[in-house]
């Protein structure tokens, strides 16, 4: 339903609104012939759905929602899945794969399925993939290409096509090599003998009827409709088919697709339409810096981030500047983390122009929950390293101290990250612990810090009042730069090269627990604080 503020939400200039404001203009003279506005997104099930895969239908669903909120047009969401597809190789991380190597070419829902659960390997990832969407609350129509083609509901599409088969088939040929050119053509026709999807030259004998020509795979020379189900379109001519099919107005995609859309937006117009508004997106990056490969592994799965953290910080990450590439790996999730509280946080407080601009508002579609946290997840995961422990309720006795009375049914959200948080440092911070003794300098300083520590008393609980005290300590020392003091709290007390604020860090941790660290660790006693 659109708001009353439509024109405010547009002042805001955050991506999604933008994307919508082109939406706005296509329909400029109302709603579609067809009745709504169509958001696609595409899928190749020859695999299991993955991060990428999130973060496709997570963005289209962003720019969705901010078209329904400046616009009264209904809207539609289709996940499209190219399940017509031919096997083309044996995946290696599937069971009984000697199952599929007598299937190689058979359409994926021709395919029999190595898990055993479903009728065919295309039927299985489709499953795969709609309870996939399902689990992340998304709201879209799934739309098999098997289905699609057999039913009819590409057939005046395909009539098109061999009606303007030579303009079709010249946008494509430049772009191939010599020896694919000789084979090539948009139609991939199924062999009657063995039902495999072939790559072979066709020839159009009646355009009008829909009519082609082709030699199967023993030489013999057969005719075919193209309609109904006999033929598959290549890649690029499939999907401007689908866009002139389906008439669709909005389909995002990533970098690496970029020639592709602009070969399917020329067919589209010589099939008499309108290519869809589209963003482009850029890829993920692992932590060297190249690009995340399925085929590799390198990068992030989907079950690993939310194995760390939540669904909506995962949301948050594939809001924040789309089209910029960003390194996706283990390091950027407390951030994210962080960042989905501080912005759930100021949501409630800002007027309905900072609103639009908040992720959250766009995570949410305005609908943003309240998100108390007392404690962030940064300085949750030092507290984890620091007592060494995986007992939440010893957790929740340091926060409870800390902000009195806390309790895990009144920050649901803190209790659920308590989880992630003691998952992140059993398997990135524990590892990679390395405590160091102290320099003569910073032995100074820890001195220093445990005797004001104790003159503050073991009840202190604010962190601006503890931060002084840690500042004074390295100053005591004739720190030049404190930066070097605060590395060294973090390399001795925590055997980490960084950390938290030590401030909000101590607060938490407690006064009396610090003492105690800085006695085991820097091994400071009581003839050491007769020297400060």
């Amino acid at each position: 339903m659109m708001s009353n503020n439509s024109d405010i939400a547009l002042q805001s200039k955050a991506w999604p609104f933008q994307e919508a404001e082109k939406l706005l203009r296509r329909c400029k003279t109302g709603v579609p012939d067809k009745g709504y506005v169509l958001f696609e997104t595409g899928y190749g099930p020859s695999g299991l759905p993955h991060i990428g895969t999130f973060g496709e239908v997570a963005r289209t669903t962003m720019v969705m929602r901010a078209f329904e909120e400046i616009s009264n047009i209904p809207t539609k969401l289709i996940c499209f899945s190219d399940d017509m597809d031919g096997l083309r190789k044996v995946p290696t991380n599937v069971p009984n794969p000697e199952r599929l190597e007598s299937s190689l070419g058979l359409p994926l829902t021709e395919v029999p399925d190595p898990f055993g659960t479903h009728d065919s390997f295309g039927a299985h990832n489709n499953a795969r993939l709609q309870a996939f969407l399902d689990d992340f609350g998304f709201t879209y129509d799934f739309y098999s290409a098997t289905d699609c083609y057999k039913r009819g509901l590409f057939n005046e599409t395909l009539i098109k096509i061999c009606k303007n088969y030579d303009k079709v088939i010249n946008v494509i040929l430049p772009t191939l090599g010599s020896e694919r050119r000789a084979t090539y053509s948009p139609f991939l026709p199924r062999c009657p003998q063995s039902g495999e999807i072939l790559q072979v030259p066709i020839e159009v004998i009646d355009p009008a009827g829909g009519i082609i020509a082709f030699d199967d795979s023993t030489g013999k020379r057969q005719t075919t409709a193209v309609t109904d189900g006999h033929v598959k379109c290549q890649w690029k001519v499939d999907w401007a088919m689908r866009w002139d099919a389906l008439d669709v107005d909005y389909e995002m995609s990533g970098k690496d697709l970029s020639e592709s859309v602009k070969l399917s937006s020329i067919i589209r117009r010589i099939l008499g339409g309108k290519p869809p508004e589209s963003l482009t997106y850029e890829l993920f990056l692992d932590d060297k810096g190249e690009k995340i490969s399925k085929s590799k592994g390198n990068g992030l799965s989907i079950d690993e981030w939310l194995r760390y953290a939540s669904p909506e910080s995962l949301s948050l990450y594939m809001f924040q500047s789309p089209k910029k590439a960003k390194r996706l790996y283990f390091d950027v999730i407390p951030k994210a983390v962080d960042d989905y509280a501080t912005f759930v946080g100021k949501f409630h407080g800002q007027d309905a122009l900072e609103g639009y601009k908040n992720p959250a508002w766009h995570i949410h579609g305005g609908d943003v929950p309240a998100a108390d946290m007392p404690v962030s997840f940064a300085l949750l995961l030092n507290l984890v390293s620091a007592a060494s422990t995986d007992d939440k309720t010893a957790l929740w006795g340091f926060v409870s101290r800390y902000a009195e009375g806390a309790k895990a049914d009144q920050f649901p959200l803190l209790d659920r990250l308590m989880d992630y948080a003691i998952a992140y440092y059993t398997d990135f911070i524990a590892p990679t612990k390395s405590f160091r003794p102290p320099n003569e300098q910073e032995k100074t300083a820890f001195q220093s810090l445990k005797k004001r520590l104790i003159s503050l008393g073991p009840d202190e609980t604010n962190p601006d009042i503890i931060m002084t005290e840690v500042y004074s300590a390295g100053k005591d020392a004739n720190f030049e730069n404190l930066r070097d003091w605060f590395k060294a709290c973090y390399e001795v007390l925590l055997g980490q090269s960084q950390g938290p604020r030590m401030g909000g860090f101590i607060a938490l941790y407690g006064v009396a627990d610090t003492l105690t660290l800085i006695d085991e660790k820097a091994k400071i006693t009581a003839k050491d604080l007769g020297d400060v």
